[in-house]
C-alpha cells in the first residue's frame, strides 16, 4: 500500500502537465479549448481521445477510458501506482522521501533492487572477464568483427567464463540464493549445485532508460547453436517493454531513430558513428517498444534485415507505428543481408545516404506488392493496381495521396482519373460501413444493479449536477447541497460520485476528486462528466432549473404518494383531513415552482 502523502501526490501531478506527458505518446491537436488524437488503448481511425489542459484530465469518448495523468502513465506504461508515481517525479525532478510500505510490497521492492545490483554487479564482471589473458577465444572473435574499445567500453560488452564463477562471485558478496536465483543469471540443478546460465559466450548487457542494467544476451563465438541465448523475463525486465541501446542513443541526436534486428547490428552501427541506433531484443516490435520510439524521436526508420523474415517483421512494425501516428520510413539496403554487413562492406557514407533515402510505408508496401506479381501480365497488373488503390485509401492526407497518385499514374502508365476512380469506391464504401457503426449504440458505463434501467434523460441531469458542483463550486455547492441530496440519485455511480463531493465540500478540502476512487470504471466514467461541457452557457439559470426540477419532481412524488393513501378505505377522518390540508400546501407550491428547464435538456420526470 503507497503511502506517500496527499500533499507530494498533488505536488507530482501539478508538476507534470497532462497535455505534455501525453504528447510524449499520442499526437495531440488543439480543437477549440481541448486537445484530439487518436487512443492508444483501442484500435479507431478518428480521434476519440480527449485531453482537457484546464482540467488536467483525459478521456476518449470511443471506450469510455480516462482519468488524471497518473491514471493515463500508469496504464500505458502498464505499471503500478508506486512506480507511476516515482516516474512522474522523476520526469518533474522532484525528490521522494522513503517509502513506508506493507511487508510484501517491501519485499519485492528490496527483491528488485538487489537484482538491478547483481546485474550490474555481472555486467563488470564479464566485462572486465573479456580482457583477461583466459579470455583469447572472445577476443579474437572482437577482433574479427573489429569492434574498438570505445564501443566495448560504451556497451560493457563481455565474456562469461565456465561453470559457476559468477555464482561464486555473488555469493562472496553477500547475496542469497533467492536474490541470486531471482536474476536469472543463475540456474539450480536437479543435484542442487549452482550453475551459470551463460558460459563461454560474448556476453552484452541490457539497460533501460535510465541506465539501469536488467538483462543480458550472450552470443556464441563460433557457430553452434543456438547462437543467442537472452535472459529471461524476471522481476526487472519484460523484453517486450524495451529497447536495446536506447539509453546510450538518447545521448545523442534522437530526431531519427533507426530499429534493427540484433544487438550486433546496433552496436556495429555504433562503432561506426551511426549513434541513434536501438535494437528490438530478437522480438517482433511491440506497441510498449513502438511508444518507446514515439516518445524519444520525431521518425523512426526500421532497418529490420532484407530477408522475407525481415520483411514480415517490418510490416508488422510499420503497422504498429502507424497506428500510433509516427513518422515512419522503411531503410532499403542492397548487397548486404542487413546493416551490420552493409555497414562494413560499403562504410558508413553510403549507409547514411541509405537512411537519409528511406521510403515511406506506402511505397514499401507497393514494393512488397509488387515481388509477386508479374507487371507483364494484364491480370496481374489489374490486380496489382487494385490493391495499390487499397493502400492509398488508408491516406489521410490529401496532398500526400496526390502525389502517390501521380507517381503511380506515371510509373504505370494508367490515368489518375481511373485510380481515383478505384479509391473513391472503396472510401465510399469505408464510409458507409463507419456510418453503421456511429449508429450502434454508445457504450454505457454506469453499473446498474439487477439490470435495472434508468432512463437516459435522468442520468443526464445527474451528471449535470455533478458537472456544476464540480466545475462551478464556489455558485453550486451552498444551494444544492440541501435541495439534491445522494439519495436522490437514482444511479448507483452518480450517487457514490455525490457522497464523496460533498463529504470532500464539507471538509473544505476538494483535492482531486479522481483521486478519491481505485476502481477503472468509477475513473472511467467521472472522467467523462469532467470532460463532457453539457452546453452550458448560463451557469446561474443551470442551477436555478436543477432547483426548480428537484423540488419539482419531490413534490409531485409527495402529491402522488397522497392521493394513493386517500384512496386507502382504512383512514380515519383526522388522517383524511390531514392528507387534504398538505396535498393542498403541496399543489400551492408547484404552481410557484419554475419549470424552465426545458431549455438545457429533457427531464424524464413523472407528473
Amino acid at each position: 500500500m503507497v503511502r506517500y502523502s496527499e500533499e507530494l501526490i498533488e505536488e507530482i501531478r501539478n508538476s507534470n502537465d497532462i497535455v505534455d506527458v501525453i504528447s510524449q505518446y499520442v499526437i495531440l491537436k488543439r480543437s477549440g479549448r481541448n486537445f484530439f488524437g487518436l487512443c492508444p488503448f483501442h484500435k479507431e481511425k478518428s480521434p476519440s481521445f480527449s485531453v482537457s489542459p484546464d482540467k488536467q484530465i483525459f478521456h476518449c469518448f470511443g471506450c469510455g477510458v480516462g482519468g488524471n495523468v497518473i491514471h493515463f502513465v500508469s496504464k500505458i506504461e502498464n505499471i503500478d501506482f508506486r512506480e507511476t508515481l516515482e516516474l512522474l517525479a522523476n520526469r518533474a525532478n522532484i525528490p521522494l522521501p522513503a517509502l513506508d510500505t506493507s511487508y510484501q510490497d517491501n519485499k519485492k521492492a528490496m527483491l528488485k533492487a538487489k537484482v538491478y545490483e547483481i546485474n550490474e554487479i555481472a555486467a563488470k564482471f564479464y566485462h572486465e572477464n573479456l580482457y583477461k589473458p583466459t579470455s583469447k577465444e572472445a577476443q579474437e572473435y572482437i577482433k574479427k568483427r573489429k569492434l574498438d574499445n570505445r564501443t566495448l567500453k560504451s556497451f560493457l560488452i563481455g565474456y562469461s567464463g565456465t561453470f559457476d564463477e559468477l555464482y561464486r562471485v555473488l555469493k562472496e558478496k553477500g547475496f542469497t540464493e533467492e536474490e541470486i536465483l531471482a536474476s536469472s543469471l543463475v540456474n539450480k540443478a536437479d543435484n542442487g549445485k549452482f550453475i551459470d546460465r551463460f558460459r563461454r559466450r560474448l556476453m552484452i548487457p541490457i539497460q533501460d532508460t535510465t541506465g539501469r542494467f536488467i538483462a543480458f544476451g550472450g552470443r556464441v563465438l563460433d557457430d553452434s547453436k543456438p547462437k543467442y541465448i537472452n535472459s529471461p523475463e524476471n522481476i526487472v525486465y519484460s523484453k517486450g517493454r524495451n529497447l536495446f541501446g536506447l539509453n546510450i542513443a538518447k545521448k545523442g541526436d534522437t530526431k531519427k531513430i533507426i530499429i534493427v534486428e540484433g544487438y550486433m547490428d546496433a552496436i556495429s552501427l555504433y562503432q561506426r558513428g551511426i549513434t541513434n541506433v536501438v535494437a528490438s531484443l530478437g522480438t517482433a516490435l511491440t506497441e510498449q517498444q513502438g511508444r518507446l520510439l514515439r516518445k524519444n524521436s520525431e521518425q523512426v526508420i526500421i532497418g529490420y534485415d532484407a530477408d522475407g523474415a525481415g520483411q514480415a517483421a517490418t510490416l508488422r512494425g510499420l503497422e504498429i507505428l502507424q497506428n500510433m501516428g509516427c513518422d515512419i520510413r522503411v531503410l532499403q539496403i542492397y548487397g548486404a543481408k542487413d546493416p551490420d554487413e552493409f555497414i562494413i562492406k560499403y562504410g558508413p557514407e553510403r549507409f547514411q545516404k541509405c537512411v537519409d533515402n528511406a521510403i515511406s510505408l506506402v511505397e514499401f508496401k507497393v514494393k512488397i506488392l509488387k515481388q509477386d506479381l508479374n507487371l507483364e501480365n494484364v491480370n496481374d497488373k489489374i490486380k496489382f493496381l487494385n490493391e495499390v488503390a487499397k493502400i492509398l485509401a488508408k491516406v489521410d492526407n490529401n496532398i500526400e495521396k496526390e502525389i502517390y497518385v501521380d507517381k503511380i499514374s506515371q510509373e504505370y502508365k494508367i490515368s489518375k482519373e481511373a485510380i481515383y476512380g478505384e479509391i473513391n469506391k472503396l472510401t465510399y464504401r469505408n464510409n458507409n460501413d463507419r456510418k453503421v457503426l456511429e449508429k450502434a449504440p454508445v457504450k454505457s458505463f454506469i453499473k446498474r444493479e439487477e439490470n435495472e434501467k434508468i432512463d437516459e434523460s435522468i442520468i443526464k441531469r445527474e451528471k449535470m449536477v455533478i458537472y456544476i458542483l464540480l466545475n462551478y463550486p464556489e455558485e453550486s455547492y451552498s444551494a444544492l447541497k440541501d435541495i439534491i441530496t445522494a439519495d436522490d440519485m437514482k444511479s448507483k455511480m452518480n450517487k457514490e460520485i455525490l457522497t464523496k463531493i460533498y463529504e470532500q465540500y464539507s471538509k473544505k478540502n476538494m483535492g482531486n476528486i479522481l483521486d478519491l476512487f481505485t476502481e477503472e470504471d468509477s475513473i472511467n466514467y467521472l472522467s467523462g462528466i469532467m470532460a463532457d461541457d453539457f452546453g452550458v452557457t448560463d451557469v446561474a439559470k443551470c442551477i436555478e432549473d436543477l432547483i426548480s426540477t428537484y423540488n419539482r419532481e419531490k413534490l409531485t412524488n409527495r402529491r402522488n404518494d397522497i392521493l394513493k393513501q386517500l384512496e386507502s378505505a382504512n383512514l380515519s377522518a383526522e388522517d383524511s383531513r390531514m392528507l387534504e390540508r398538505e396535498l393542498n400546501e403541496i399543489i400551492l407550491k408547484l404552481a410557484k415552482v419554475k419549470d424552465s428547464v426545458k431549455s438545457l435538456w429533457k427531464m424524464g420526470t413523472n407528473n
